[in-house]
């Protein structure tokens, strides 16, 4: 099993960037599939989640509104819309299949190691 992040990089304040999360090796269509993301010297922070029937997606409260994941199960692909960004979204982001615990889900005390697959993650930097 592979997961690839890809479509970091260094944006401006306000700027937008689509991650990808590719995934091979697994019936795709009926595994969960997160992303997670951590801070320069802080913890790993639970950001969003779409289930398996792509209908069912749940993102970090204060997150709502600026994120939007999807996924298209023709090329096994998860995506995040991250817009109007800001200093603070910067760290390194990743992509995990698999159910978040409840300690993950609602207290972003998460460990990679909760879920069955992850990447190795892509870097979103924002800054002016």
């Amino acid at each position: 099993v592979q997961v690839v992040e890809s479509g970091g990089g260094l944006v401006q304040p306000g700027g937008s960037l689509r991650l990808s999360c590719a995934v091979s090796g697994l019936p795709f269509e009926s595994y969960y599939t997160n992303w997670l993301r951590q801070a320069p010297g802080k913890g790993l922070e639970w950001v969003s989640v779409i289930r398996s029937d792509g209908g069912n997606r749940d993102y970090r409260g204060y997150l709502r509104g600026r994120f939007t994941i999807s996924r298209d199960n023709t090329n096994n692909t998860v995506y995040l819309q991250m817009d109007s960004l800001k200093s603070e979204d910067t760290g390194l982001y990743y992509c995990a299949t698999g159910e978040p615990t409840s300690d993950c889900y609602s207290f972003s005390r998460c460990s990679l190691t909760d879920f069955s697959y992850w990447g190795r993650g892509t870097q979103v930097t924002v800054s002016s």
